[in-house]
């Protein structure tokens, strides 16, 4: 059986990943309101899809339901072009509701995801490759025991 092995991009000390912040928070701010907007333009879509009406109403709702759908997709795009910004910077955008995003970072010979959500003041969690946003833990000393990461 292969093993499946995460190489990262780039990896982070938790000072690299903290300095990019400013940044980050700007790109997914934009991410967490596009996001929103595409959730409404397709909830819109679906409901005018939905609805019974007269057959003239209907064919509006048609066109109406076409327009959302046709803006959710461009916003669909806008939100990969953020998402390949984020790559760009070396992280990753894991949830575009709550704002999360993951920095690969490394603790000795093992590969750690500093962890940053949206409104936090500096990344203050990670968890390891299998465990998410559920799992964090507070970074704490992590760092301060290897310098090498630090």
């Amino acid at each position: 059986m292969l093993k499946e092995v995460y190489e990262p991009k780039k990896v982070f000390s938790l000072n690299e990943a903290n300095k990019t912040l400013p940044l980050v928070s700007r790109i997914i701010q934009d991410v967490v309101r596009t996001h929103q907007e595409l959730t409404k333009r397709g909830e819109r879509a679906r409901k005018l899809r939905q609805e019974k009406r007269t057959a003239q109403a209907t064919a509006q709702a048609t066109v109406q339901a076409a327009e959302e759908e046709a803006r959710a997709q461009d916003l669909g795009y806008e939100i990969e072009s953020y998402f390949e910004e984020l790559e760009k910077i070396g992280c990753s955008c894991k949830d575009p509701v709550l704002g999360l995003v993951d920095f690969p970072a490394c603790v000795g010979d093992q590969i750690i995801l500093l962890c940053w959500k949206l409104g936090e003041p500096q990344i203050l969690y990670y968890h390891d490759l299998k465990s998410g946003f559920a799992r964090r833990k507070p970074v704490g000393d992590l760092f301060n025991s290897n310098p090498k990461s630090a």
